[in-house]
C-alpha cells in the first residue's frame, strides 16, 4: 500500500523554487531565441541569461528543442481561450475572421513585447508554432467554426482544409511583417488579413472558384 506523504513547508518552498527556476529558463530561452535565432543559440547561451548554474538546465529540460516546444505549446494554450471568446461573440463569417485575426495579432504583439523592447530580430521571435498537437487542435477548431458558419450558405462551401491552411498561413507571415514595423499596429494587420481572406472566399463561393479538383 502506498504511503501518503504530507506536504511540509520545506517541500512547498522547494516546489515554488523549482517552478521559478523552470520559468526563468523559459523566459531566458524566449529572449535568446529572439536575439540569436533558435538554430544559432545553445543551452549555454540560455543559462547565461539566468542566475542558475549550467547543470541546472537538465533538471528541467532534456534539450533546447524541448524548451522551444514548451514555449510554443504554452503560447497555443493561452491563445485558445481568446479564439473561443471570438467564437462565442460572433455568428457570421466576416465578424469571426476579423475577430480571430485581431485576437491573434494582439496576442502576438503582447507575447513578444519584451523581446521587441530589447531590440531583438523580429524574424526570430517565438510566436505560435504550427506543428504541435495544440496548434493542430486550434486548426481543427477554426475549420469547424468556419464550416458551421458556412453551413447555412446555399452557394456551397469551399475546401475548408485549404481555407484553414490559408488563414493560418496569412496570420504567420503577416505576423512577422507586423512585428518588424514601428509602431506595431495589430488592428491594421487584422483588417488587412481579413480583407485578403474574405475576398478570396467570396470569389470561391460566387465565381468559378466553386469548382474543386476531384
Amino acid at each position: 500500500m502506498a504511503t501518503l506523504v504530507q506536504d511540509t513547508p520545506s517541500s512547498g518552498k522547494r516546489a515554488i523554487a523549482k517552478e521559478a527556476n523552470r520559468r526563468a529558463i523559459l523566459d531566458a530561452a524566449r529572449l535568446v531565441f529572439a536575439r540569436t535565432g533558435y538554430d544559432a543559440c545553445s543551452i549555454r547561451d540560455i543559462i547565461r541569461e539566468t542566475d542558475l548554474a549550467a547543470g541546472t538546465f537538465y533538471n528541467y529540460f532534456k534539450s533546447k528543442e524541448e524548451v522551444f516546444e514548451t514555449l510554443a505549446s504554452d503560447s497555443v494554450t493561452r491563445f485558445r481561450p481568446l479564439l473561443r471568446a471570438v467564437r462565442a461573440e460572433t455568428q457570421d463569417l466576416e465578424s469571426y475572421i476579423i475577430g480571430a485575426y485581431r485576437a491573434y495579432f494582439h496576442f502576438l504583439a503582447a507575447e513578444n513585447e519584451d523581446a521587441i523592447v530589447a531590440g531583438t530580430p523580429h524574424l526570430a521571435l517565438v510566436g505560435v508554432r504550427v506543428d504541435t498537437p495544440e496548434m493542430k487542435a486550434i486548426s481543427d477548431e477554426i475549420r469547424q467554426d468556419i464550416e458551421t458558419i458556412l453551413a447555412q450558405d446555399a452557394s456551397g462551401s469551399p475546401d475548408l482544409h485549404y481555407v484553414t491552411a490559408a488563414a493560418i498561413g496569412i496570420a504567420r507571415e503577416m505576423g512577422d511583417q507586423m512585428l518588424s514595423r514601428r509602431p506595431i499596429d495589430a488592428d491594421f494587420a487584422a483588417r488587412f488579413a481579413s480583407q485578403l481572406l474574405l475576398k478570396g472566399l467570396k470569389s470561391l463561393m460566387t465565381g468559378s472558384g466553386k469548382s474543386r479538383q476531384a
